[in-house]
Order: structure tokens, then C-alpha cells, then sequence
């Protein structure tokens, strides 16, 4: 994983959580690497990793259970997609339509083009 400079690493690590789980990859109730296993293999210092997973623990992603391990969460993946919508919708979508505005761009031509990605 190439860390950005722009975002805390801490961050990043989480960001790639929640999309491994999004995707699949990790699934409600499986298990997940260790803070020590995910550190070395991110190559970062496992008190980083400690911290992304307190982070993701505090939004409900993944839970601790004691002495075995960390696990996804029920509900997970609901969770994940609804801050992402939430994001998209008060963060970037802004961003978008003053551009289309800027532009001179109807939604009629971003339709079409969304239509043709589509297929």
C-alpha cells in the first residue's frame, strides 16, 4: 500500500478496511489480521494500525473480542456505504455541480454519458 501525503496514515489504513470489506474480501464476523499481522505487512508501526482499528472500532466496523481477535462487524458493510453516500452527497456532489454550472453543462448531457458508462 503507497500512503499519501495529503491524509493521515492512520486514516489510509482504514479507508482500505472498509473498502476490503465493501468488496468482500473480509466479510460480517470473519476475522481480521492483528494489529502486529496488518503492521508488518503495511510495513507501518503497529501502534498506527492500533489506532485504525480504534478508529474503525468507534464507527462500528469491527469489534475486539478479547484474547482472539478483531472481527467485521454485523452490519458492517450497511455502515460503511451509508458514511460513504453521506460523503459523497455533503462533499463532493457540491464540488460537482458547481462545475457542471461553471461548464455550462446540462444534466441531460451528464444522463447520457452516465448511460453509455453504464453499458
Amino acid at each position: 500500500m503507497e500512503f499519501k501525503d495529503h491524509q493521515a496514515i492512520y486514516l489510509q489504513i482504514a479507508e482500505s478496511v472498509c473498502e476490503k470489506i465493501l468488496h468482500g474480501i473480509w466479510k460480517e464476523e470473519d476475522r481480521i489480521p492483528s494489529v502486529r499481522e496488518l503492521g508488518a505487512t503495511l510495513g507501518v508501526n503497529p501502534n498506527t494500525v492500533a489506532r485504525t482499528y480504534e478508529h474503525l472500532q468507534q464507527r462500528e466496523i469491527i469489534y475486539n473480542k478479547r484474547g482472539i481477535g478483531f472481527f467485521v462487524a454485523p452490519g458492517a458493510r450497511t455502515e460503511i456505504l451509508t458514511k460513504l453516500k453521506e460523503s459523497f452527497f455533503t462533499e463532493e456532489l457540491p464540488v460537482f455541480f458547481r462545475r457542471l454550472s461553471t461548464l455550462g453543462i446540462a444534466m441531460e448531457e451528464i444522463e447520457r454519458y452516465y448511460k453509455n458508462y453504464k453499458q
